[in-house]
């Protein structure tokens, strides 16, 4: 019944970022071009605003211009060591996993945006000495979830020893509701560590659940000096713009 349980909540986290990935681009501009095809013949005029509605956004959605400055409404300032210090606990989200890493022994390791996170809980666990929780969990059915996985860097990487490794959530709303579980009423105070475009939306699940949340930003996006090139398409300038909207329309169903 467990193993079923847990297929379930699995299914219900590809239909939820199936549904997610139609909403945003270039998912969403797929959909947009195939209703233009349809409408061309008997909406012709309808078909061509369309279309072009279309190719303008995703061009600019494309550029590093419109991506960075749209990701930069998410970022928060970087805690200070006064907020630091009136914190009881540092709390890591995961920020994915990956697959078929033939450097480790199992072939799992963390993503590049988990190394970061993790790197930077354990430089404010080693400034501050305070007790560190993981939470990510293992949402296509895998052996090793990804708190575990983000565990094994912190201890490997870093020597720190998490106190509490949670590895049921499936999404930001899951990280909070089983982190409550095990850390109130006692650390109710906590730093709360992930790529600052997504801490908007995180704290707030997090202050719902009962913590009170100090924002602990990493993974700044690069705001590079304007150049012309900053007006050109760019593939990492649509990624921006993906986490960016998804933040938003995140942000909006928790608030439903």
């Amino acid at each position: 019944m467990l193993i079923a349980a847990q297929t379930m909540i699995a299914a219900s986290f590809l239909i939820k970022n199936a549904i997610s990935a139609l909403l945003l681009p270039p998912g969403i501009h797929i959909a947009l071009g195939v209703l233009s095809l349809v409408l061309w013949r008997r909406r012709s005029a309808l078909a061509r605003a369309l279309l072009a509605f279309n190719l303008a956004t995703m061009y600019a959605l494309s550029t590093p211009l419109i991506s960075h400055a749209l990701i930069a409404t998410l970022e928060p300032p970087p805690i200070t060591p006064a907020a630091l210090a009136q914190t009881d606990a540092i709390v890591c989200l995961g920020g994915g996993t990956v697959f078929g890493a033939l450097q480790t022994p199992d072939e799992r390791d963390v993503n590049a945006t988990s190394a970061e996170r993790v790197r930077y809980t354990a430089r404010l666990a080693r400034a501050t000495g305070k007790p560190v929780a993981l939470s990510g969990g293992a949402a296509f059915g895998e052996t090793v979830s990804e708190a575990e996985l983000m565990a094994r860097v912190l201890r490997q990487d870093y020597g720190i020893t998490p106190v509490w490794t949670e590895t049921r959530a499936l999404d930001t709303a899951d990280n909070a509701t089983f982190l409550a579980q095990q850390m109130l009423p006692r650390y109710r105070r906590i730093a709360l560590v992930s790529s600052a475009w997504h801490l908007a939306r995180a704290q707030l699940v997090f202050r719902r659940a009962g913590f009170e949340v100090t924002l602990a930003p990493t993974s700044y996006q690069n705001q590079r000096p304007f150049s012309a090139l900053q007006l050109l398409p760019a593939p990492d300038g649509l990624s921006t713009s993906y986490w960016a909207l998804h933040e938003y329309l995140g942000m909006l169903w928790y608030r439903r």
